[in-house]
């Protein structure tokens, strides 16, 4: 027998990561390669800003760095410094009073939604969200044992939840949780004051957990901030992070908003699964509040308005359908059934107009695992003119590609 033979019987793999793969990063790969041989390549597949964070916030942690400022373990919840700043922002914006200690930072968005799936829902639980969706919610619960009820909203409900959809849902079984994101990725859409106020009743009256995704606060068309769940419901779970609004991505930084009865169990989790969010961070995002930075996050809103607009005057000369509301964040999201041509669904035309044209866009199917092989998302963050060319070559590709194939 060889010295290193394969045991007779292999351990066993866990279910939990039996998600599906976020298609964007394997685009991103490719993008990478391209761009390495020298290939031209527009890249509007991924959700980051491009202006990064601002110039106070890179500033702060220099002087962090130099100073010898503490970097060893802060509170589970991080830094009380920042969460009071944070406190704040929920004052200015909303008119809220939130105390700081029921704000937890984060390691990023995302670990905020691991500590609040496992400290509100148990195994088993329903859990409702919108479809199309970041998919992260889906695969997050799904790894979790909880169970997945997309709501499909299309375009009759601009792409999000309604109380007559939660209805339908809830007729199988009750529903533990609601995950609402406004604005909304992949589509933009956002839900107005009295919509949230619906959606807020129907979980009171059915004793489900609202979760509002508020990442996207603050990136509007029309300059709104947009409607914090907590003021229509003060049991809300509210999730936001430093990386849109702020340009932070990589600097992993989010938080959660907490209703009491979650506090205890986020705290012994949080404690438990980092021990505490990332400390330079935290420090650096202590200037994320300064005038500097909040007129280049201004700035960079502005820009993603811009183009925002190249994007909407451009897809009427295109053939794409059921274009989303763009009413914030930065994605357009759009149907393009009438003009998949030969390539017959949405990742082999993204391919196709990536190796043909150096576009990269994001095909549905990581958004809508039902309808997502007709429709794309295009990410705006890039700013107007890197938008403007790439529909110029969309629009290219497209008539080189020719109709659809009739079918029999």
């Amino acid at each position: 027998m060889p010295e290193h033979a394969p045991p007779a019987h292999l351990p066993s793999v866990s279910r939990r990561g039996a998600v599906a793969p976020f298609q964007v990063m394997s685009i991103l790969d490719t993008v990478a390669r391209m761009r390495a041989a020298g290939r031209d390549v527009v890249n509007l597949c991924v959700g980051e800003p491009s202006q990064g964070a601002p110039a106070p916030v890179r500033a702060a942690l220099a002087r962090a760095l130099t100073e010898d400022v503490p970097m060893g373990y802060s509170e589970a919840f991080g830094l009380r410094a920042l969460r009071e700043r944070l406190a704040g922002l929920y004052a200015d914006r909303y008119g809220l009073d939130v105390d700081p200690g029921r704000i937890a930072l984060t390691t990023g968005s995302s670990g905020a939604f691991l500590l609040t799936f496992l400290a509100a829902f148990d195994a088993g639980d329903r859990v409702a969200l919108a479809r199309p969706g970041y998919p992260a919610y889906r695969t997050i619960l799904s790894s979790l044992g909880c169970e997945v009820v997309e709501l499909d909203c299309g375009p009759e409900q601009r792409f999000q939840p309604t109380p007559e959809l939660l209805d339908a849902a809830a007729a199988d079984g009750p529903l533990k949780g609601l995950v609402l994101a406004s604005p909304a990725n992949p589509t933009g859409t956002m839900v107005d004051a009295d919509q949230l106020a619906a959606l807020a009743r129907w979980c009171a009256d059915h004793g489900t957990r609202l979760v509002s995704d508020e990442i996207y606060h603050g990136i509007t068309a029309d300059g709104r901030v947009g409607d914090c769940a907590r003021v229509r419901d003060p049991s809300a779970v509210v999730i936001s992070s430093f990386s849109k609004y702020w340009g932070m991505t990589g600097w992993r930084l989010g938080w959660v908003v907490l209703p009491d009865d979650l506090v205890a169990s986020v705290d012994a989790l949080a404690g438990n699964y980092a021990l505490c969010p990332p400390v330079p961070a935290m420090h650096a995002a202590l200037a994320a509040f300064e005038p500097g930075s909040v007129a280049a996050a201004e700035e960079a809103v502005r820009a993603h308005a811009r183009a925002r607009e190249v994007a909407l005057a451009a897809v009427p000369g295109l053939g794409w359908v059921d274009v989303a509301p763009a009413d914030g964040a930065f994605y357009l999201y759009a149907g393009i059934g009438p003009v998949l041509g030969r390539h017959g669904d949405s990742r082999r035309w993204c391919a196709a107009l990536l190796e043909e044209q150096g576009v990269a866009l994001t095909p549905g199917v990581d958004f809508d695992r039902v309808h997502g092989h007709q429709t794309v998302r295009l990410s705006l963050a890039a700013g107007a003119d890197p938008v403007g060319r790439a529909l110029e070559r969309v629009a290219a590709f497209q008539t080189a590609a020719g109709p659809a194939p009739a079918r029999g």
